[in-house]
C-alpha cells in the first residue's frame, strides 16, 4: 500500500526554537545588519570579507544548536507517511532531528560554492571559509545561501510535492518572503491543510490555523496523524 504523502513546510519558528537567532524579529540577526550589506550579490562585491564573517558565526551557533520536540516529531512522521519536508532555513536541524527527504529552497549553511559557478557546491561542515579560500577552478568559495535578489532553489521540485501531498503542515513562518510562500499556491483543494504559528495576521484560505509554538503543537498533531495512519 502506497504511503500517504505529507509535506511539512517550515520557517525560522521551528529553528527559533533550537535557540537559532531569526532574521526579522526584533533582536533578530538583521538588527545590527544592513540586509543589503550581508544578504546581497552587491555586499558580496563590496566586503566579502563581512559577508563571511557573518555566515562564519551563524555556522557556529548552529554547530551548537540541537534539533527540538518539533524537529523530533517531524521525522517520525516518516514511519507511516512518505514526507518531504520544504524548507526556508539555512540550518541542517532537519537533518538532525531525522528527517531524511528535506529541499531547502534557500540553500544550506553547511555547504560553500564557488562565487563564479553555482553549480560548484561543496559540503564543509561547521568549519569556517575563509578570504582566499577556492573552489579548484580558483574564485572566491562563498556561502550556499540564496540572497536577495537571488532565485530560490529547487522550486519546481517543491512546488511538484505539494502538489502531490494528501496533507501539508505549514510551521513557524510569517509567509513574508517571495517567491518561496508562492508555492502553498499549488496545494491540492482537498489536501488537509494546517498552519502552525504562534501570531499570525493573515492565514491563508483552506488552512485550519494553532496558534501556538512548534514544540508546542507539532508533536501531538503528529502523533494524531500517525494514530490515524495505523487505524486504516
Amino acid at each position: 500500500m502506497q504511503k500517504p504523502k505529507i509535506v511539512v513546510f517550515t520557517g525560522a519558528g521551528v529553528s527559533a526554537e533550537s535557540g537559532i537567532a531569526t532574521f526579522r524579529d526584533s533582536n533578530g540577526l538583521w538588527h545590527n545588519h544592513a540586509i543589503e550589506d550581508v544578504a546581497s550579490p552587491e555586499g558580496w562585491q563590496r566586503n566579502p570579507q563581512l559577508v563571511l564573517d557573518f555566515y562564519n558565526q551563524r555556522r557556529r551557533d548552529i554547530e551548537k544548536a540541537q534539533p527540538n520536540a518539533a524537529h523530533i516529531a517531524i521525522a517520525q512522521l516518516e514511519t507511516a507517511y512518505d514526507v518531504c519536508v520544504v524548507t526556508q532555513n539555512i540550518d541542517d536541524l532537519h537533518e538532525r532531528g531525522g528527517s531524511t527527504h528535506i529541499i531547502h529552497v534557500h540553500g544550506e549553511i553547511t555547504k560553500a560554492r564557488s562565487s563564479q559557478d553555482d553549480q560548484a557546491i561543496y559540503s564543509i561542515g561547521y568549519a569556517d571559509i575563509k578570504f582566499g579560500d577556492k573552489c579548484p577552478k580558483g574564485s572566491q568559495l562563498r556561502p550556499h545561501i540564496v540572497w536577495f535578489g537571488e532565485a530560490v532553489l529547487f522550486y519546481a521540485e517543491a512546488e511538484a510535492a505539494i502538489s502531490a501531498a494528501d496533507k501539508i503542515l505549514v510551521i513557524g513562518t510569517s509567509l513574508s518572503v517571495f517567491p518561496a510562500a508562492y508555492l502553498l499556491q499549488a496545494a491540492r483543494t482537498d489536501a488537509e491543510k494546517v498552519l502552525v504559528s504562534p501570531d499570525m495576521d493573515v492565514v491563508p484560505r483552506g488552512y485550519r490555523y494553532i496558534a501556538d509554538t512548534a514544540m508546542g503543537a507539532v508533536p501531538p498533531l503528529v502523533e494524531r496523524w500517525l494514530g490515524e495512519c495505523a487505524n486504516l
